[in-house]
Parts: structure tokens; C-alpha cells; sequence
């Protein structure tokens, strides 16, 4: 995998990261970008778009020349390490722990980093270990060992006003408490804990930790008092522990802050630390950020650079504390395709104080592969001549710019799957998605990259809030959905496909997942990524034998909606302008192509207008696997009964529809078909033939461009990847 691939812009000498980190993957210095209030910046994108991919670019770019520390968020890992520990540590402390070890050993410019108040905070949390006991305390905090000193080195001291005192006080609680009788969580090992963090330190270091423990909630200035209230709330749970964890994170971040300060800080620091927060819409991860978003709203500064993963194209409902997004002043983005970062600046007028998570972000678009990154990356990849002059080649190109939309992780696979494939004659773009792969972590096995990307880009990333009783059959339900326009038609859908569930989702339920996840929305398509709904599509169609699924939904939606026809004027979603287009599109793809012809050509006569809008309305639809016909019947190659006007219609029928599934080059011929289909209705003998001429030079001229004869938000993204 290119690992810089589409993020040439963000990484390079003079880019985003650059910038934002004060020096550049050589070495050399930039100037900070913001400060010295810095944004939070996240980088927004759903499945596939490299969010995680970059994140473990930047830190392995900008590691060796300055601080940079990748957590992944989602993994278990850190629960995992609590568990055994539930009431000294959590998820929240781990990741912090991990961070402040990393950090510890780095051995860059300036040397390592040490944490004596973050080590003090987790000293006092230890006292709600299990056991209990001095013994067991001191045991706790033998795990944050390395954290409050520099490792020393024969004839240099330790080289701050900490002087070891932290630890050695610590250590001493053993021997000074270990004879006496108490009883577990004894006042006594509290207050002996207490003291040895503040008494026992050099006047310096108690002047720090009256300033950053005296501004505990409730401390009233006094350090003892602090870390007393931040080990009951942390051993009380709930919001308690929330803000005890907070307050770690703030100490980590002090701690660094406090290593680039000072005369010392100052000559042997240089540029920004970072903290990389993969899979940060995780519960973990937007706990994190909502803490150093809190912070910083409340008047804290500090110039560690943190970096999360957004999967809403918001940033994250979080961010707007309960209020809705388009009632909230916009945060600021950037695009690169844009060049220069945009300026950036916290509120400050009189509503501030009360100015929603959103206003401390910067939100990062991640970017979509531009057209000639694509045909570079497939290029790049196919291993064997070409014959034909590269036809197979620009097939496969073609076919990997529609079904990816230009998602990267979507393009890289495809790439792969592709580079000893050949496209079958006139194939739909959908035969590519049986190309073998050998599947990362499945050994030498090949699989169809279908299968690998709906593995990775779905079931891999299942929505956060997705409840657990719907995990095994999510995957089920969207590729049902997949042939679904409208609210209305997936809750048909869903209440079928759902049937004997006590629990069920409803449309409105998937469409928040959708969005959580990062998917796009399309007023046409409820599935509205194009890419994603061509996998569902094609697994649909291989569920059963005979492509039986795919025919069963469709009849299922032109059954519902033959019962509503009755009532046309009835509201009918934004896809279609009547319950009669509707039924008609599912019908067209069930096998109900003449009866659609037949309604077509007894509906045209007086309304053309109208009627190529439903026309176009019943032809946005996907073709079933297999021979396809369409290409010869829009010719008039296949024999068809009827008036000419019927037949004429038929072809017409077939030429839009091959437009309008956007999943095979259309070009000259067909917009020439198009043409010539159109001009021959419009001399016909019926009323209104003539108003036909215009719509075909504006259909013509948008096929032979490759574009949609009806346009929606799916579509357009196509049509901007080309």
C-alpha cells in the first residue's frame, strides 16, 4: 500500500503538518501554524477515506524529529489492562499511561520527557486497588515507575526541581505503614500518600503542585485537597471518574507543556508534541477529546497538538452538546485541494463561555483521490502488457473511479484485485468486484475483493452505537436496503428482512448509523454512496441461487407500492415524483420490462416533459447480473411487438437506463442513440412530439460526456472523480 498516497499535499516540507507541528519531516523549522491557542484538529471521513492510514503517516514522517505518540482508540487493549483494576484504573488511564511511557523513552532533540504530575495523580487513584493495603497501594503505583524521573546517568542528576522526590516518597510508604494494622482503605494510607507528594518535594515543585492540584474542582487552591477529590471521584464512578480522568489528561498535558518552557525547555525543545488519536468516534477516543476540548474552552493553553478521527462529516454530535448542527456556527475546515490552511480563532464575544465543543475544532476533509492519482495507483499496478493498445487498461481504470468514488482504501484494493484481470466485453463495472485477492490477514488465500471490502469497510466498522443484538445481521440489512430510494421503501425493507426480531431498526434508526458512520447522504439513493451500494447490490444479487434475493426485494417494493397506486397524488420521497414511478422503477428490474414500456408509451402522448422526467425517474435503477441486452435493444437489434411508437419507446427505455446505472462507459454511441431515438419520437403524429427535439441535444450531449442524464448528490461525486 502507497501509504502517502493522496496525502502528498499534507505531508510534504511545506505542508499542513508541517506547519501545524513547527518543523518539517527533514528537520528544518517552520512557523507554528494558530497559537497560542490551537485548534483540536480532526480529520473527517467515513470507511476507507485513510483517516487511520495518515494518522500513522504523520508519526512515522515526523517521529524522529520531534514528539509525535499514535493511539489507536478502539482497540481493547487498554480495557483489557484495567480490568484487573477496576477501582485504580480504567480505559482513560491506560491510554494516558501508554502515551506518558512512549514519551519517556523518546530520543530525540531535547531527550525524554518526564510526567511527575500526571505520576501524581495516578499515585492517588492507586489507593482504590482492590486489596487495598499499603502493600497493594505501593504495589500500584510501582507501575508508574518511570514516569515522574528522568532514568539518571552516572554524574548528571536528574534535571529538574522534582529530584526523585515523587518516587522515593512513594517507595517509603512501604516501610513506614507496612508494620502497622490497618484496615483496607485506611484513612492513613491516604494521608501518607498525600504527603509524601507534597511534603516531601523542594519548594518549586510544592508551588507546582499547589497550581495544578489546587485547581482540582472543589480544592479551593489547596493540593492536599485535590488529590483527595480526584481519587473519590475517581473511585465513585460515573460523571465523577469522567472528570478525574479529565483532569489526567490536563496533568499529560502540563507535564510536556512545562518541558518546552524555561530556559532549559526553550534551548533544547523544538516545534509542537502530538498526540495521533485513531479511531477516536470511539467512546474512549471522544472522551479524550472532549476533555482537551473542555479545557481549552475554559482558558487552559498548552501546544501539544492533538489529532482525532471523525467519521461525521460534523466532527461528531458531541461537538454540539445537544444542539443541532445548522443551529451552530459552522467550525472552521480545510481542504487541501484548497492550498493554505484557513485562519483559525476561538470565539471571543460575550456568548464564548457558552460556545459549544465545535468552536475548539478544525475540522481536516480527508481528500479523495483525483483522477490522475487513480489511473496512477491502478497503472502502477498491473503486471502484464497490453496487447490492445491499454484498452483493458483504461477499462479498469474506468471501472475503479466509479465503483471507488475516489475513496482511497476502496481504490487500493480494487488496484490490486484488478492488476491481472481483464474485463470482460462490454461488462458491467460490478464484474470487477469478482476479481481475487489475497485477503490481508486470511494467508494465501484469495477471496473476492467484494467480500474483502465489505469486510473491511463494513463489518470492520461497525457504527458506534450500533446496539450489540443487531451486530450479526447489519451487514444483512444493508444489502437488502441497497435497493431501497426513500425512508418509505427501507422501512418496507427492514420490516420484512426484520420479521420475528423483538428488537428492530427502523429507517430513521439505519440513517443515523449511516451518518454516524461517516456515509453520505443521496436524496435518491438510500444507500448514498455510490461504491457502496454497487457491493451491496452485488452481493445482493449472489445471496441465492438465480439472483432469487435481489428479484424477491424488488417484487416485495412493486407489490407495496401497486397498493398505493391508487392514491397518486400521494407524497411519494424526493426520488420520485409519483407512487406510479416508483412502483414502475422495481417493476423494470423484477422482470416487468413490457409492461413498463407499455405505460410509458400509453402515458406519452400530451405531457413530454413530464414524462421524460419519469422517464428518467423509472430508469434510475441497477441491472441484474448476468447477459446483459440492453446495449442491442436500445439499437433495436432484439425484435419487439407492438406499434412503432412502442417499440421506439422500448429502445429509449434501454438507452437511458444503460446512462443512468452509471456503471459502463455510455460515449459516443450511445449518446448518439439517444439522439436519434429522441428525434424520432419528436416527428411522430401525437401532441407534444415536438418539445422532444430540445431533450435530445441536452441527453446527447451529457452522455457522450459521461455524465447522469439525472443528476443527484451520488452522481455528482461521480461526475467531480472523473
Amino acid at each position: 500500500m502507497c501509504d502517502d498516497l493522496g496525502f502528498e499535499r499534507l505531508l510534504g516540507e511545506e505542508g499542513f503538518f508541517a506547519r501545524m507541528l513547527g518543523r518539517s519531516p527533514s528537520g528544518a523549522g517552520r512557523e507554528p501554524l494558530y497559537g497560542p491557542d490551537i485548534p483540536v484538529v480532526l480529520l473527517t471521513g467515513g470507511p476507507g477515506m485513510g483517516k487511520g492510514r495518515l494518522l500513522r503517516a504523520v508519526r512515522d514522517r515526523f517521529a524522529t524529529k520531534l514528539p509525535v505518540i499514535y493511539l489507536d482508540c478502539g482497540s481493547p487493549v487498554y480495557a483489557d489492562r484495567a480490568e484487573p483494576e477496576p477501582g485504580a484504573r480504567s480505559a482513560a488511564t491506560e491510554v494516558l499511561v501508554e502515551a506518558a511511557r512512549r514519551l519517556s523513552t523518546w530520543q530525540g532533540t531535547g531527550g525524554s520527557f518526564t510526567f511527575p504530575r500526571l505520576f501524581a495523580g495516578l499515585a492517588m487513584i492507586a489507593t482504590g486497588v482492590t486489596d487495598g493495603t499499603p502493600e497493594a497501594v505501593a504495589a500500584e503505583v510501582e507501575r508508574y515507575a518511570e514516569l515522574p524521573q528522568r532514568q539518571r546517568f552516572r554524574g548528571l542528576g536528574a534535571g529538574d526541581f522534582w529530584r526523585g522526590a515523587l518516587l522515593g516518597a512513594i517507595r517509603n510508604l512501604l516501610a513506614t505503614l507496612s508494620g502497622q494494622a490497618l484496615d483496607p482503605y485506611s484513612a492513613a494510607v491516604s494521608t501518607a500518600l498525600v504527603d509524601a507528594l507534597v511534603s516531601g518535594l523542594a519548594p518549586r515543585g510544592k508551588a507546582e503542585m499547589a497550581r495544578v492540584y489546587g485547581a482540582y474542582p472543589g480544592a479551593a487552591g489547596q493540593p492536599e485537597h485535590g488529590l483527595r477529590d480526584l481519587a473519590a471521584d475517581f473511585k465513585a464512578g460515573g460523571e465523577g471518574r469522567e472528570v478525574a480522568e479529565r483532569f489526567l489528561f490536563q496533568a499529560l498535558r502540563e507535564d510536556l507543556e512545562a518541558a518546552y518552557t524555561g530556559a532549559v525547555g526553550w534551548l533544547r525543545r523544538v516545534g509542537r508534541p502530538a498526540v495521533l488519536l485513531d479511531r477516536a468516534e470511539s467512546p474512549l477516543g471522544e472522551q479524550l477529546l472532549r476533555a482537551v476540548l473542555i479545557d481549552r474552552r475554559d482558558g487552559q493553553r498548552d501546544r501539544v497538538v492533538i489529532v482525532g478521527t471523525a467519521r461525521r462529516a460534523d466532527g461528531g454530535a458531541f461537538l454540539y452538546e445537544g444542539l443541532p448542527p445548522q443551529g451552530v456556527p459552522a467550525p472552521v475546515e480545510f481542504r487541501p485541494a484548497d492550498g493554505s490552511p484557513p485562519a483559525w480563532s476561538r470565539r471571543t464575544d460575550a456568548t464564548a463561555g457558552r460556545a459549544p465543543l465545535a468552536d475548539g475544532v478544525l475540522l481536516l476533509r480527508m481528500p479523495l483521490l483525483t483522477g490522475d492519482q487513480l489511473r496512477r495507483e491502478t497503472e502502477r499496478r498491473q503486471r502484464r502488457a497490453e496487447p490492445e493498445g491499454g484498452t483493458n487498461r483504461r477499462r479498469i481504470d474506468a471501472a475503479v473511479a466509479r465503483l471507488s468514488g475516489g475513496r482511497p482504501h476502496t481504490v487500493i484494493r480494487l488496484a490490486e484485485a484488478a492488476a491481472a484481470f481483464r474485463m470482460p466485453a462490454d461488462a458491467n463495472d460490478r464484474a470487477i468486484l469478482d476479481a481475487p485477492l489475497n485477503a490481508p490477514g486470511d494467508g494465501a488465500a484469495e477471496r473476492p475483493v467484494a467480500e474483502v471490502l465489505l469486510r473491511e469497510l463494513v463489518l470492520d466498522q461497525l457504527p458506534v452505537r450500533l446496539p450489540a443484538e443487531h451486530h450479526d445481521h447489519w451487514l444483512d440489512l444493508l444489502t437488502h436496503l441497497s435497493v431501497a430510494h426513500d425512508t418509505e421503501c427501507a422501512d418496507v425493507l427492514l420490516r420484512h428482512h426484520q420479521r420475528g426480531r423483538v428488537h428492530r431498526l427502523t429507517a430513521h434508526h439505519v440513517e443515523q448509523l449511516l451518518t454516524d458512520t461517516g456515509w453520505p447522504a443521496c436524496e435518491r439513493h438510500f444507500i448514498g454512496d455510490f461504491g457502496l451500494r454497487q457491493l451491496l447490490v452485488h452481493r445482493l444479487y449472489a445471496l441465492q441461487p438465480d439472483g432469487a434475493a435481489w428479484y424477491a426485494d424488488h417484487h416485495l417494493l412493486r407489490d407495496h407500492y401497486t397498493g398505493r397506486a391508487a392514491d397518486d397524488a400521494a407524497p411519494s420521497g424526493a426520488a420520485f415524483h409519483s407512487v406510479t414511478a416508483h412502483r414502475m422503477n422495481h417493476h423494470l428490474v423484477s422482470g416487468g420490462v413490457d409492461d413498463v414500456v407499455r405505460h410509458l408509451a400509453g402515458t406519452l402522448p400530451g405531457r413530454p416533459r413530464e414524462w421524460c422526467a419519469e422517464l428518467l425517474e423509472i430508469a434510475q435503477a441497477p441491472y441484474p447480473s448476468g447477459a446483459d441486452t440492453r446495449r442491442e435493444r436500445a439499437r433495436g437489434l432484439v425484435a419487439v411487438d407492438g406499434p412503432a411508437l412502442r417499440r421506439k419507446v422500448d429502445q429509449l427505455l434501454h438507452a437511458v437506463w444503460l446512462c443512468e446505472e452509471r456503471t459502463r462507459p455510455t460515449g459516443r454511441e450511445t449518446a448518439r442513440t439517444l439522439a436519434q431515438l429522441l428525434d424520432l419520437l419528436s416527428i411522430m403524429e401525437f401532441e407534444g412530439a415536438g418539445q422532444l427535439g430540445r431533450t435530445a441535444t441536452e441527453w446527447s450531449g451529457l452522455a457522450e460526456n459521461d455524465q447522469p442524464l439525472l443528476r443527484c448528490t451520488c452522481t455528482d461525486q461521480l461526475g467531480r472523480r472523473r
